[in-house]
């Protein structure tokens, strides 16, 4: 199944939210999917929520880990570095064969320019290869970096991981997703989405993350977050979280 843009989908009009290119895509997946392959990934979706991944990242108020990660372009970039002179949008994605990261970073790069205007910066992490990671920003026209988690050693420190199950792992292969090829490793781990908002100072401003891959928070959500203003937040940053 070929995975269309966001200007492909929709040539000429508006922008549909991104809920509802996520629903679009649900809809393609219940018609075209066999119900016992929908059926394997529901339940580990309902798994991880039985274990309250989402419950326990890491939280509004607290600093994040310090990294340095290599880019699409090879490039290492590091917390730093992104944080030197702007607040950060922050994206943990699962990688280019998933659908819904698609929509997600597509809608994202949509919404860049109302992002920067604000006075912050995006970028988004997943475990893929930088040359994966290359593919991805290439083909979807993505304008901002991303960054490439070797063994999901960020991810872990922001308590985002899992292992996929081996009954998900033989649907993957059936399906030509092969993990050990995008990411370079053979752990079979990838992250929940998750998306945070950091303050130049690293203190987490924003956390939006779900067990189940295939609900994000609406970029127009995080502009309005971001326009709310950034000075305030650092002083009363209790109660922001979201896990939904």
């Amino acid at each position: 199944m070929k995975w269309r843009s966001l200007e492909e989908s929709t040539p000429g009009t508006d922008i549909h939210p991104l809920r509802e290119i996520l629903a679009e895509r649900k809809e393609l997946i219940a018609k075209y999917v066999p119900a016992e392959t929908q059926a394997v990934h529901a339940k580990v979706i309902a798994a991880l929520k039985q274990q309250h991944l989402a419950a326990n990242i890491l939280p509004v108020g607290s600093k994040i880990p310090e990294f340095q990660l290599a880019d699409h372009d090879g490039k290492t970039n590091s917390s730093s570095g992104l944080l030197a002179q702007r607040p950060l949008v922050l994206c943990f994605i699962r990688g280019r064969w998933c659908p819904f990261c698609v929509g997600q970073m597509e809608a994202m790069n949509l919404a860049l320019h109302e992002i920067e205007e604000t006075g912050a910066t995006l970028a988004a992490i997943s475990p893929q290869t930088v040359q994966q990671s290359f593919f991805m920003r290439d083909q979807h026209k993505l304008r901002f970096p991303l960054l490439s988690d070797a063994g999901n050693k960020v991810a872990r420190q922001f308590g985002l991981t899992y292992r996929v199950p081996d009954e998900q792992r033989a649907v993957y292969q059936r399906a030509f997703v092969n993990l050990p090829f995008v990411n370079g490793d053979d752990s079979w781990e990838l992250p929940i989405p998750a998306t945070y908002i950091i303050d130049r100072d690293g203190t987490v401003l924003y956390a939006s993350a779900n067990e189940d891959y295939a609900e994000r928070p609406e970029p127009e959500a995080i502009g309005r977050f971001l326009s709310a203003g950034l000075r305030g937040w650092s002083a009363s940053v209790t109660g922001l979280v979201r896990h939904d």
